[in-house]
């Protein structure tokens, strides 16, 4: 059995505890996630460095999973335009059961692994290109086959599961395994597994974006002030790295101009 699907003994009667006892014991077992990652970092790090291969190819990152790790890998990607400045094509989130699937589960999906590889060939992947797929208990179908066909095509790939014994990552050139245990509730993986394929994935992309001169010193210089927040942001960042006024660094932002050709007027 997948250490996924165990009980948990510090949960065994969660069903009896009261409110403050379910969160301290939930807070308990959050607290390991991130040792499990720190066990992965090697294989996250040589992620990274294949994600900034690619993009300095012309390439893409492409994330594919079903049900909680397909939503992480679309909560992702669709986060790095607004952050970044990248377009959307740059990195792609695939979840089984498309569009639809985000937002009403479609659990049968992960067993299709035809269209795992229907959906990758549709987004035209390549050699240039990385593809992370993510399965916690890291059998599912429709992961697998879409890593075996973008292997075939020369694409890197990656799993990211948290077992050990995962299909995904025997077949996958480069395995992330974050061994985060029985979950409190038996096999709701959306908890703590959930949670580290997350910390894993903001990982891969934040580093690759550091990596390919998006952060400058620890700043995000390809952002968009598209509302008052942001331009707020982003006179908050042309006054730390030109070392300007920060309301003279506001005047700059209201005129429309991007934060990095702002910077490029400063000598930045």
């Amino acid at each position: 059995m997948k250490k996924t699907e165990q009980r948990n003994p510090n949960s065994m009667h969660i069903d009896k505890m009261s409110a403050l006892e379910i969160a301290k014991c939930m807070n308990n077992e959050d607290k390991t996630v991130a040792f499990a990652v720190e066990k992965a970092l090697p294989e996250i790090a040589q992620t990274i460095e294949a994600v900034v291969d690619s993009f300095n190819k012309g390439g893409r990152l492409l994330l594919i999973g079903a049900g909680t790790s397909g939503r992480l890998g679309i909560i992702d990607a669709t986060e790095c335009p607004p952050t970044y400045g990248e377009p959307p094509e740059k990195v792609v989130g695939i979840m089984a059961g498309g569009r639809d699937a985000v937002f009403k589960a479609s659990e049968n999906g992960e067993d299709m692994g035809s269209m795992g590889v229907e959906d990758i060939k549709s987004e035209n992947i390549c050699e240039k290109d990385t593809l992370i797929g993510i399965s916690v208990a890291g059998n599912a179908m429709y992961v697998k086959e879409a890593l075996v066909y973008a292997k075939s095509v020369g694409a890197k790939t990656v799993a990211l599961t948290c077992n050990e014994d995962a299909h995904i990552a025997k077949v996958a050139d480069i395995a992330i395994i974050t061994d985060t245990g029985a979950e409190v509730v038996t096999g709701s993986t959306r908890l703590k597994a959930g949670t580290a394929h997350k910390l894993v994935l903001n990982t891969i992309t934040t580093g690759s974006m550091i990596m390919t001169g998006h952060v400058i010193e620890n700043h995000m210089v390809n952002m968009k002030p598209t509302n008052i927040k942001l331009k707020e942001r982003a006179a908050r960042i042309i006054s730390d790295i030109a070392g300007i006024e920060l309301e003279k660094a506001r005047e700059e932002v209201a005129t429309g101009s991007s934060i990095r050709d702002i910077l490029a007027k400063y000598g930045k």
